[in-house]
């Protein structure tokens, strides 16, 4: 249990948003927020105003940007390694275990934010079709993986041929890591009016809100 309370408070400094208080946009903080809600933990939250950062932060991690972690005197800034250190740590049976059943459902999408970010970063007019080509054409794979069924959704003694997936989420009807992974990203692209989130990307979008509206 000491162990489980260690961790919690050790990981509550999230980037601020444009008021330097409320919980900002940074799809890396959102993301291990939502792994902390899912799986049932309480905790607190400290924002950090990247503006004014408190001189203590800057002892502890200097040069890093939030979410970080500290554990047993040792700082974690990457997040994927914080994702799997909360993972083994908050662990079944006392939590719920998040690591997706399929591979496929981790990497699908993970090219998104990087091709957005390309896209609406873009400084020169005349490469910009093609930025926004690759966006549309990385939203209409990930699109195609949401609509395609799981081997888990296809009963091979059946009679029926299932070929659209009636899944709520990337890797079946309840949100993994893949999902705390995906959907702050695709939060953001759904801000951009330039670019319109196809149907399974929406579905699983408006899936994940209900979730987490829910805990």
């Amino acid at each position: 249990m000491a162990l489980v309370t260690a961790v919690i408070c050790s990981l509550s400094l999230l980037q601020a948003g444009s008021d330097g208080e409320s919980i900002g946009n940074c799809p890396f903080s959102q993301r291990l927020f939502m792994i902390l809600w899912l799986k049932g933990v309480v905790f607190s939250v400290t924002t950090v105003d990247l503006k004014r950062k408190p001189a203590d932060l800057q002892n502890l991690a200097p040069g890093t940007h939030p979410p970080f972690i500290t554990y047993n005197g040792e700082v974690k800034t990457d997040v994927n390694k914080i994702e799997e250190f909360l993972e083994e740590v908050l662990a079944p049976p006392k939590y719920l275990k998040l690591s997706p059943k399929h591979p496929e459902s981790y990497t699908a999408g993970m090219d998104i934010f990087a091709k957005f970010s390309a896209f609406i970063k873009n400084s020169r007019p005349e490469a910009n079709e093609g930025l926004e080509r690759g966006l549309l054409k990385t939203l209409q794979k990930l699109d195609e993986y949401l609509n395609s069924p799981l081997p888990d959704e296809i009963d091979e003694n059946s009679m029926e041929d299932i070929t659209v997936s009636t899944r709520k989420f990337l890797d079946g009807n309840e949100m993994t890591l893949a999902d705390c992974n995906l959907l702050p990203k695709l939060h953001i692209v759904k801000m951009e009016p330039q670019i319109k989130l196809l149907p399974g990307c929406w579905s699983v979008f408006f899936g994940g809100g209900q979730k987490i509206s829910q805990l």
